[in-house]
């Protein structure tokens, strides 16, 4: 019937829709720094089986196919990609980078992911308190926290986590912390909750902490920044495709709609 075509139709449309909804808010944040890419991912939706593969034909013979008339498709999701993004130099002691897997920590809502959230943005500051934060609207603090005295005169991050400071009337350096950084078995399943943050679920597993270059996390790179990994060209691709894909199922829409009018008039002749 062509019902069946205007409503599966319908839920191409509805599908496609989440899909650019996706693709704009990828290329919103081609310059969010830490900010990951994310995809749709469509899945077909139920069949009306007229004829099973195998089954007798009126000779008897066995059907080399079947007959089945699909009802549409959904979204099944949407997929985070965590490949790195772009290194950017900055020159800025507390701009961090971390190459290789894991997070930074930082103090969100106690309600929220137990109070504690996960980013690749490495774009630090300090607060008035001297506490190293993010530079963001929220300024959420480095966790486990680490404050720089304000008699420091440098502050040195290494590979390893550790950071260092020099101080007036001293030529040595002084260790005042060492960063703590975390990773996921599954990356993919933490929720986005703004603010480039994300937090765990039961999909992602629960963090493994630990220090940078120990237990399978990356390193950190001083005066350095991830940048978004969002490819313009490959999202403008995919807006392209995604837009004639929507107008395809348009035209679907408006054969069936000619088709359902063409049999009205056959009824009224």
């Amino acid at each position: 019937m062509a019902f069946i075509a205007l409503n599966t139709s319908a839920t191409g449309l509805s599908a496609l829709s989440t899909s650019l909804d996706v693709i704009a808010n990828n290329l919103a944040n081609v310059n969010t720094v830490g900010f990951k890419q994310s995809r749709v991912n469509f899945e077909d939706l139920l069949y009306i089986e007229r004829a099973q593969p195998g089954g007798e034909n009126a000779l008897g013979q066995e059907r080399p196919i079947g007959l089945s008339v699909g009802l549409g498709v959904q979204v099944s999701g949407t997929q985070l990609n965590f490949q790195e993004g772009p290194a950017q130099q900055t020159g800025m002691p507390l701009d961090l980078l971390i190459e290789g897997e894991g997070f930074f920590q930082v103090e969100i809502d106690p309600e929220i992911g137990d109070g504690i959230g996960y980013t690749r943005a490495g774009n630090f500051t300090l607060n008035s308190q001297g506490e190293i934060v993010l530079a963001n609207a929220q300024g959420n603090r480095l966790h486990p926290d680490i404050t720089v005295p304000e008699d420091a005169l440098t502050v040195q991050v290494n590979t390893d986590g550790s950071v260092w400071i020099t101080t007036t009337g001293s030529i040595d350096q002084q260790q005042i912390g060492t960063l703590e950084i975390s990773r996921f078995i599954n990356p993919s399943g933490l929720q986005q909750i703004g603010d480039t943050l994300f937090v765990p679920t039961s999909a992602s597993g629960e963090p493994i902490n630990g220090e940078p270059g120990q237990a399978g996390l990356g390193l950190i790179h001083q005066g350095f920044l991830e940048g978004s990994n969002v490819d313009p060209v490959v999202e403008l691709v995919n807006l392209i495709r995604t837009q004639r894909a929507f107008e395809l199922n348009s035209q679907a829409i408006q054969a069936t709609n000619e088709t359902l009018q063409n049999i009205s008039n056959l009824a009224r002749a």
